[in-house]
């Protein structure tokens, strides 16, 4: 998912160089995702930004893995809905995934292009939709991060919070778009403002997903419900998180959250960025990456 527009950026961040040679976080994306056993990239853009995304990410890797480019458009809505005047925030990661549905016919990952996930998160997602049979195509999957490890310094950021049940099933997903460090645990901000107090060590959702192509019929249906309900707010979007939780609870599917030995990383604000070059720049001099995965 690169169609964002940073707004807390204040930038576009997907095409952000942060390695050697000009390498983006969505490059060493591609890169652990090739070498854990994906063999196709779909990356969802806007029509604007179309010339330069393919210059600076896109063809890289159209001679290493098959490429698909799908647009995610303000206008690019279910019939019988349209956009209201004044409009210019995206949808949402839920209407990202829902765009590329043209382009995916097999147990998929949907990422974020502006975050860093590791190879060992590819490789336990990718071991995950390997084993989905057809008559598991309801079984979801979403690798999960420590709290405590994926906030900023520098101000507040948007989280889905899990809680979890037996076989480390996902039971619930809360997205909380207003959290905030505080000494070593953190607290969001609740639609009233009110101050709520986090675990550090809560497991949350950076958006690495897992599913069948099963979801996008779901997604039909709740986009449809989302937009009747909240389409003329300027301002709303239709998240991914919010999607997952309402299959859960309504019994469409089960999501298994899995671990992973990485640590995310990514940029919510400029102020973040040069942390986020120096753990680059150090794991290409221990060999964890080349300086130009692409090559």
């Amino acid at each position: 998912m690169a169609a964002g527009m940073g707004s807390r950026y204040g930038g576009l961040k997907q095409m952000e160089s942060m390695g050697p040679e000009g390498a983006t976080l969505l490059d060493y994306s591609v890169y652990d995702a090739i070498r854990a056993g994906f063999g196709k990239v779909v990356f969802v853009i806007r029509h604007d930004i179309e010339t330069d995304f393919k210059k600076i990410v896109g063809k890289k890797w159209e001679s290493k893995i098959p490429v698909r480019y799908v647009f995610q458009e303000l206008s690019m809505l279910p019939e019988g809905f349209t956009v209201p005047e004044g409009r210019q925030k995206p949808w949402g990661t839920g209407h990202a995934i829902w765009v590329a549905q043209s382009a995916v016919q097999e147990p998929f990952a949907a990422i974020n292009a502006d975050d860093y996930y590791g190879r060992h998160s590819f490789k336990a997602l990718a071991s995950f939709l390997k084993k989905i049979k057809k008559n598991e195509a309801s079984t979801y999957s979403m690798v999960g991060f420590t709290l405590a490890k994926t906030l900023s310094e520098h101000g507040m950021v948007a989280r889905g919070v899990c809680r979890m049940g037996a076989g480390k099933k996902l039971k619930e997903i809360v997205e909380r778009t207003q959290i905030g460090k505080e000494g070593r645990g953190a607290y969001y901000l609740d639609e009233s403002g009110k101050k709520n107090r986090l675990k550090a060590n809560e497991t949350v959702s950076m958006n690495m997903w897992g599913f069948s192509p099963r979801i996008f019929g779901q997604l039909d249906t709740q986009l449809s419900g989302f937009l009747k309900e909240k389409g003329r707010d300027l301002k709303s979007e239709f998240l991914i998180p919010r999607v997952v939780d309402k299959v859960i609870t309504g019994g469409q599917a089960s999501v298994k959250v899995l671990a992973t030995k990485d640590q995310w990383f990514g940029v919510t604000y400029p102020e973040d960025r040069d942390a986020v070059r120096q753990r680059i720049h150090r794991m290409v001099k221990r060999k964890v990456y080349p300086e130009r995965p692409w090559a």
